[in-house]
């Protein structure tokens, strides 16, 4: 699938790491370090603008390294790029973590899956077949 792109960052465009990378990393296109102190949040510019085709977003999704070793997340993951979005692709960190963190200049912050959607048309009904599992959530499966 081809995505058009403008890319007025200094880095190279977004590209998968591996053979079997569902995302691409996103890289902090900023002129000097931000420090992100314990329970702060910023928007951290890419410099990056994409046209995605009708019926495809794109999600911003934490880096597992950055939010596993230094508490550094996606405040509203997954973030969701529409396709009629021709903005520059920031993105909302906060850092869960006790201790400040340095965001240096074409650091990996955060990454982005494209992944295909269906819009849905509400049919009014008075009542919803049963199933197993009922009005059961938020933890009513268990832990174990």
């Amino acid at each position: 699938m081809q995505v058009k792109i403008v890319n007025k960052s200094r880095y190279d465009a977004p590209s998968y790491a591996t053979e079997y990378s569902a995302g691409m990393d996103l890289k902090a296109n900023i002129d000097a370090p931000v420090i992100l102190g314990s329970l702060d949040r910023a928007m951290i510019p890419t410099g990056l603008f994409i046209e995605l085709p009708e019926g495809y977003e794109a999600q911003i999704r934490p880096r597992s390294g950055l939010a596993a070793k230094h508490g550094i997340t996606v405040t509203n993951a997954p973030g969701t790029i529409d396709a009629d979005y021709r903005g520059e692709i920031c993105v909302l960190l906060v850092n869960l973590g006790h201790e400040p963190f340095i965001i240096n200049p074409g650091e990996r912050i955060a990454q982005m899956v494209v992944a295909r959607h269906e819009r849905v048309e509400w049919v009014k009904v008075d009542d919803l077949a049963e199933s197993g599992r009922g009005a059961g959530g938020f933890g009513s499966t268990g832990t174990k």
